[in-house]
């Protein structure tokens, strides 16, 4: 055994053992308990970063300790590889989507191979590949043939610098959640999928996931938006149409005094045709279609509108409205309509105001008389029902559901409940994407295509535009097709392609047979191992991937394809990696190396400049204010770093990068290195002990407690809580304890207790450090891999402490005396010897200088 830890040695011999044993690579085995161990697979953006190391290290040690426990754990690896993103590299580098992906994923598979996952490579996949994608189709043409997959025109979210539609949950705050640039609406004819269908569904189930973090159910909840009101019809003056509205307050039905449409409405147009004012409505149309037409934008706009020239009737009251475009009104939620109470309603008061409308009060606080003269303000309380015929004097809530039931009955509404939640537009105008496998016809308009003719292949070949947007309308021989139908021979392919997020919805059931080529996977070995048990990633991504995960779950449910409805039981949402910026006067953020230290300050290696250090943050790019894994793996190894990752923060919490917490690290590893490397000629022929704890005495005794109140520490922190940092503060205190016992001191079962100390010290420092583990672990002799050990146990009666009588002194005389377990620490010496009756009786009035413990058999107060 080397005299000194050198990991650079060590960790590449480990991870061409484990590759070459594929000691992690697994099958369905129905003698075994499984456990489907997965983290949201990455973009290959080119290099992994320092939330990938601590994400995939956390995923680690819980797959290699349920491994030690006898579970059959799949853990798979793959890569989320369509999208925008390498689109636009690829057009900033001057080289192809397809070469750029390829490369990236080789590289970053060699990076994530230096950390010593514990991954089954044999089941990597990547969602670019034809024989991934392939099954996508064939699913989005089942879904197609059910009525779940459907085409229609829609004012979709676009960005005109990626130059393709987002779906409404890929705009964030106004802008392309991928560029950051603003998004304006536009018309198209796009692909949906009818994710409203399983709104319900998706919402009431929300209950049966314990285990996962209630924020992500609540922004989830939230998201889906359900609200129980009515639809009501509102018939227009001098047409044979109605405007359908859906309201939660039917009880102010006789206060609406104005109809207010989205300006993308159709009827918006057509009832300004030939009036005076068709050009004012066709100009605020345009106008507002170019605004960001997000629910969160329109929180921050003046409220505006324009007359459309036409009325509408209130189908109880039956007063004319006018009907107003306005830019409040969404297309996208209930029917496009707003039923407008400018009395029960800030918004529509203050619409009301703005352009001199007619405010009814039909809903009176409890206790007093609402007068429109006096109102500075809607009142939206609860209170009494008036001025609305036979339902004066009832109280609003009751109302509610009253009118609607008088509404049903006359044939004019009826009760509804409305999400917030829209169908999912998957269209995309790119290139680096799933082609969606529909056919265009003249004569049968749009087929899909043959199932027996999958995959549509995206060619690899296409010349990007450098604008953005696509090259496959321009590609004749992809876009030619044959109609699967008539056998037409100019019919057009589809030349859009699928949102990503469709790929990294359905793919934890494809890595539970990756090379299934009869389906989208295996029937048997996803009723093994699905659901995931535990799954783990950002919360950024509790509305989009989680949400669509669930669905499409839903979706596969329903085809029949699988027997559950939930993609993952439990859910891990890790905290983000943050550290202070660093900025110098001239040239802005730096990143770490372009700064020098002397002594305690520090300056810009540009310019000499003394540097400003700033709050901890994010890590970001853009901040500057990030480290290259690869930098800490050539410095101090893949151990260290996995230590540190998990060391300084639960994974739950944000971790805060440390420079000195890495080397405090490393140090830890040196030296229990350095104790084994000690006694090792001691132990390596030793059997652990395994005796009952009386057969001990004195330190060795102490030691064997201090062994098993650490294996029961660590296993249920990582049991019950997945709480890292607490579990290796445990291993250092015993590590502690073994520095403090004299290890030459002739004892009985001396080299057995020290042998069982490090051994298990190795085995629960394992799914953290694999590598410093397996190569400790081999020089005490074994021959088996410390992967492939069980996870150790604890004997109940080695945890029961043995007491010591400790002597309590007042200024030297002795005063008090009581008997306390050996494992009482300093601070639980004091506490007791200070609550006694009669030390109490003996200091009660006095200053106390100091409490002295020594050795654990005597307490000194000095007063």
């Amino acid at each position: 055994m080397d005299e000194k830890y050198n990991p650079l040695n060590i960790e590449p011999k480990w991870q061409e053992n484990w590759d070459d044993s594929k000691i992690f690579k697994v099958s369905e085995d129905k003698d075994k308990e499984k456990y489907y161990l997965l983290e949201m697979f990455p973009y290959p953006s080119g290099k992994i970063h320092i939330g990938h190391v601590r994400n995939y290290t956390i995923g680690d040690v819980i797959a290699r300790y349920k491994k030690m426990q006898g579970f059959n754990v799949l853990h798979p690896m793959g890569w989320d590889a369509f999208g925008m993103p390498a689109e636009n590299a690829a057009i900033d580098n001057n080289t192809h989507p397809a070469k750029w992906t390829y490369e990236n994923i080789d590289f970053m598979r060699s990076q994530l191979k230096k950390i010593g996952l514990s991954y089954d490579w044999d089941r990597e996949i990547a969602t670019c590949k034809p024989d991934y994608y392939r099954w996508e189709q064939w699913l989005f043409i089942k879904m197609y043939e059910k009525g779940m997959a459907y085409r229609k025109d829609s004012f979709v979210n676009w960005c005109e610098t990626c130059q393709t539609v987002l779906a409404n949950e890929q705009v964030e705050d106004g802008a392309c959640w991928r560029c950051g640039k603003d998004v304006e609406q536009k018309k198209l004819n796009q692909w949906f999928f009818k994710i409203t269908d399983f709104a319900e569904d998706l919402l009431v189930d929300l209950d049966t996931l314990s285990g996962w973090p209630e924020k992500v159910t609540t922004m989830q909840r939230n998201w889906i938006g359900k609200s129980v009101g009515a639809t009501i019809d509102f018939k227009i003056d001098g047409f044979n149409k109605n405007i359908s509205v859906f309201t939660t307050r039917p009880d102010t039905i006789y206060g609406a005094t104005f109809m207010c449409l989205a300006p993308e409405h159709p009827l918006v147009t057509e009832l300004s045709a030939g009036t005076d004012m068709e050009s004012d409505v066709n100009s605020f149309v345009k106008r507002i279609a170019e605004q960001d037409r997000t629910t969160e934008a329109l929180e921050s706009y003046e409220k505006e509108g324009v007359f459309t020239g036409a009325f509408c009737i209130n189908p109880l009251s039956g007063k004319k409205m006018k009907i107003f475009a306005a830019n409040f009104a969404l297309m996208d939620y209930g029917t496009g309509a707003v039923m407008s109470v400018p009395a029960h309603d800030q918004r529509d008061y203050d619409f009301a105001k703005k352009y001199n409308l007619d405010i009814q009060v039909v809903v009176n606080p409890f206790d007093s008389e609402l007068k429109v003269e006096d109102m500075t303000e809607a009142f939206n309380d609860e209170g009494v029902i008036v001025n609305s015929g036979n339902f004066n004097g009832l109280k609003n809530k009751k109302a509610i559901k009253q009118i609607t039931k008088f509404l049903e009955k006359e044939g004019k509404g009826k009760e509804k409940a409305n999400f917030r939640l829209r169908d999912w537009g998957i269209s995309r105008q790119r290139y680096w994407g799933t082609p969606i496998p529909m056919i265009h016809c003249e004569s049968c308009g749009i087929v899909p295509e043959k199932v027996e003719n999958l995959p549509v292949t995206l060619p690899e070949d296409a010349a990007l535009r450098d604008t953005g947007g696509s090259p496959l309308p321009d590609i004749e021989y992809f876009r030619k097709a044959t109609c699967p139908v008539c056998g037409r021979e100019d019919a057009k392919r589809d030349t859009d392609t699928m949102d990503t997020f469709v790929e990294s919805s359905w793919y934890p059931a494809r890595y539970c047979s990756p090379d299934c080529d009869t389906g989208m996977f295996d029937v048997d070995a996803v009723k093994y191992w699905m659901p995931v048990d535990q799954y783990i990633g950002g919360v950024e991504h509790a509305i989009l991937h989680l949400l669509y995960s669930r669905y499409f779950t839903r979706v596969m449910n329903v085809l029949g394809l699988v027997d559950f409805k939930e993609p993952f039981t439990n859910l891990l949402t890790q905290g983000m990696v943050n550290k202070e910026t660093q900025k110098c006067p001239e040239h802005g953020f730096l990143f770490p190396d372009e700064i020098e230290t002397k002594g305690d300050d520090k300056f810009c290696s540009k310019c000499g400049s003394a540097v400003e250090t700033g709050p901890v943050i994010k890590m970001s790019k853009s901040k500057k204010n990030v480290i290259d894994p690869s930098i800490l793996l050539d410095k101090y190894g893949a151990d260290t770093t996995r230590l540190f990752s998990l060391f300084a923060a639960p994974p739950e919490k944000g971790l805060e990068w440390n420079d000195e917490g890495v080397d405090g690290s490393a140090r830890f590893l040196n030296r229990v290195w350095r104790f084994v490397y000690k006694v090792l000629d001691q132990i390596k022929d030793k059997e652990a002990f395994n005796g009952k704890p009386d057969e001990l005495k004195g330190k060795y005794q102490e030691l064997n407690r201090k062994i098993n109140q650490t294996i029961k520490k660590v296993t249920g922190d990582i049991e019950d809580s997945f709480h890292f940092n607490t579990a290796i503060s445990a291993v250092m205190e015993l590590v502690n304890m073994l520095y403090s016992i004299d290890v030459n001191e002739e004892t009985a079962n001396r080299d057995n207790v020290l042998r069982l100390a490090v051994d298990n010290i190795l085995l629960l420092l394992s799914p953290i450090v694999p590598h410093f583990a397996e190569e400790l672990w081999a020089e005490l002799g074994n021959k088996n891999s410390v992967s492939e050990q069980t996870w150790p146990s604890y004997r109940e009666d080695a945890l029961v402490s043995s007491d010591m009588m400790i002597v309590v002194q007042i200024n030297g005389k002795l005063r008090a005396k009581f008997s306390i377990g050996t494992d009482a620490s300093d601070d639980d010496l004091k506490e007791q010897a200070l609550s006694d009756a009669n030390v109490k009786k003996h200091i009660e009035g006095k200053d106390i200088r100091k409490v002295i413990v020594i050795k654990k058999k005597l307490v000194n107060i000095v007063v």
